[in-house]
């Protein structure tokens, strides 16, 4: 198993799994359990995984994303649930933020764009999956309003990394989708390019990293404190899972963070 490892600020753990040596869709590494993966390989990955972590499988908290914007906080209310409560509470949420050490929190991705956040002064993390849904939803925008709001975080202590996804030069979409973003009122001229079509004609490209960039720009995060992989999940998807490469039915790659506490 290889990790993608950020230096997302002292105190915290921040990586990307990468498909590793495996054949078929699924390759050697995936931990997410609603992608029609085999549940034995899920389970075999998640005990690798906690192992290198140093904690226990009940500690590795994974949501059932849904490309909506709801954020949840996992805390110790949380723990004491049963894991069949856990998973319903879990499921429609594509954001997650703890305060507690040894729980690694993470969001599952193939293309969509992982954001990773660590508050250094308070000893927070976060973890956001900006698919272009969620992205138009201005779900990281509504992530870091609850770290501040709900927290009592600053935007000037937050560390941030937006980890790999699909790219602008890959990332075609309708004109739909273009319009969607262009309605909710992001700034097209930055974030927004037109590419010769394989059908001919041009089609709209959106550039997700930037305006998931914006967005923690937006919201007070320090230029100097976003950190972007600049790994494009689909030209790279032998390293990396794509899902506009794989299909759906394919493995996730999983973007977790941890605050690193006494090891379990």
């Amino acid at each position: 198993m290889k990790l993608l490892e950020y230096n997302i600020g002292t105190g915290a753990r921040a990586f990307s799994t990468m498909r590793g040596e495996g054949s078929g869709n699924y390759g050697g590494f995936n931990i997410t359990d609603y992608c029609g993966d085999s549940p034995s390989h899920v389970a075999e990955c998640r005990q690798d995984l906690c192992g290198m972590l140093g904690i226990t499988d009940s500690n590795l908290i994974l949501p059932h994303q849904t490309h909506a914007s709801t954020v949840l906080t996992i805390d110790n209310t949380f723990m004491q649930l049963g894991r069949e409560e856990q998973k319903e509470r879990l499921y429609g949420v594509d954001a997650v933020i703890t305060s507690l050490p040894d729980i690694c929190i993470g969001v599952s991705t193939a293309d969509c764009i992982p954001l990773l956040l660590h508050d250094t002064r308070k000893g927070l993390i976060a973890a956001i999956h900006a698919g272009w849904r969620g992205t138009v939803a201005r779900i990281t925008h509504k992530c870091i309003d609850r770290l501040i709001d709900g927290h009592g975080c600053r935007p000037a202590d937050i560390k941030a990394v937006i980890a790999p996804g699909i790219s602008l030069d890959a990332f075609e979409v309708g004109d739909e989708v273009y319009n969607a973003f262009e309605t909710a009122g992001f700034p097209m001229n930055g974030i927004a390019r037109r590419y010769p079509a394989v059908e001919g004609g041009s089609k709209w490209h959106i550039d997700l990293w930037e305006t998931n960039r914006i967005q923690l720009l937006e919201c007070g995060i320090k230029e100097e404190n976003i950190e972007i992989a600049g790994i494009c999940t689909y030209s790279r998807h032998m390293e990396f899972f794509s899902a506009r490469r794989l299909g759906i039915r394919s493995g996730r790659i999983f973007n977790g963070i941890i605050i690193e506490g006494e090891i379990m």
